[in-house]
């Protein structure tokens, strides 16, 4: 089963003022053509994508953290100021996200976008280093108004998982980037998703029919789950939805009276009784919650998954269900999912990616 939850887009007329801090890494592990290098010329992308209303500064951190540029929406002294900065020293990261948000809160303005954007490989070894505390100080500052997204580069000692968990308790993204063309996907065709969000605290229950689905799981998002309570709960933080972009949740389902079927039935919990005739079709009920940026209140929106939904191949499915599934299916490949069906393999995923991958101009 796949849920997918498109948001709306906003051309660059009508897109609020983005007020951006860049804290960039320049740590002598930086060095590389691969981390700073790659990250000015990806910057330099973005900047390609501003308006006169849009305002940048820079701050950096190695040994010690600095201020580079105040804001500003001169594009040449943007420029400017990137081209001096070289890599060099230890790295002082906690210093500089510090140092990051009292710029972006010094600058703050209510009517634009306020964002700190981390660019950096992601090796913390000076000052506040330990990931509890980047993750706690980053969860208080989005109280702010001002959200954190983050710009992996380089590999080695590339702290993915940190930079993942910073980003969610910022309010932001995180993405990596290993070529140009990376980053401008992310900078430049995809910068409103990057940088405008249009829906806080997003969050997906669903309640399956005990009378259609015997089992169910959740592929991914163990770093994204939510208790049961959670979901009504407005003080709970969620993840977030930018401009443009998609959210994509798949489930695997086992149907009642499948040889599939893994679990046991219960010995001391009742057998499901077949379903009233008001629902006897319905294979789930969804339920979203969401709330416009800077609202602290949830709209809920609801719907039955039923059997007009369903289709009999995935081969007559949408684009974006067979590109997701195939996605989906390549994650679980490299961790070695022991569920998994073994006649899915690698060509399969291939075969299902290359046959949904829709236009792509870029290749």
């Amino acid at each position: 089963m796949h849920i997918g939850v498109q948001g709306y887009d906003m051309n660059r007329e009508t897109r609020p003022p983005l007020n951006l801090t860049l804290l960039i890494d320049v740590s002598g592990s930086m060095s590389s053509e691969d981390k700073l290098p790659l990250a000015i010329k990806s910057v330099k992308l973005l900047i390609n994508e501003l308006t006169e209303k849009d305002r940048i500064s820079i701050a950096v951190y190695a040994g010690a953290a600095g201020t580079v540029l105040e804001p500003t929406s001169d594009k040449q002294k943007i420029v400017a100021a990137l081209d001096r900065l070289s890599a060099g020293g230890s790295t002082a990261g906690g210093e500089g996200l510090r140092l990051a948000y009292n710029l972006a809160k010094q600058n703050y303005d209510k009517d634009s976008v306020n964002r700190v954007m981390l660019l950096t490989d992601g090796d913390f070894n000076v000052g506040i280093n330990d990931p509890e505390a980047l993750e706690d100080f980053v969860s208080r500052e989005r109280e702010s108004g001002v959200y954190l997204s983050v710009l992996g580069f380089g590999a080695g000692n590339y702290n993915d998982l940190l930079m993942q968990k910073l980003a969610q308790s910022g309010n932001g993204m995180a993405a990596y980037v290993d070529t140009l063309n990376e980053a401008r996907k992310i900078l430049n065709d995809d910068l409103s998703g990057s940088m405008f969000t249009i829906a806080d605290d997003v969050k997906i229950q669903v309640e399956f029919n005990p009378a259609k689905v015997a089992e169910y799981r959740l592929i991914g998002y163990e770093t994204r789950l939510l208790n049961r309570e959670d979901f009504n709960n407005d003080k709970v933080d969620a993840g977030e939805i930018g401009a443009g972009t998609s959210v994509t949740a798949i489930y695997e389902l086992t149907p009642v009276g499948s040889n599939a079927r893994l679990i046991d039935p219960s010995r001391y919990q009742q057998r499901p009784q077949p379903a009233a005739a008001a629902n006897a079709g319905e294979y789930a009920f969804l339920k979203l919650r969401d709330k416009t940026p800077g609202s602290d209140t949830s709209r809920l929106v609801d719907r039955p998954i039923t059997e007009k939904d369903a289709m009999g191949d995935i081969a007559r499915a949408p684009e974006a269900t067979r590109f997701a599934t195939a996605v989906a299916a390549y994650g679980s490949m490299l961790r070695g999912d022991p569920y998994l069906d073994k006649s899915f393999t690698w060509d399969s995923v291939i075969d299902l990616a290359n046959g949904a991958k829709g236009k792509d101009s870029f290749g």
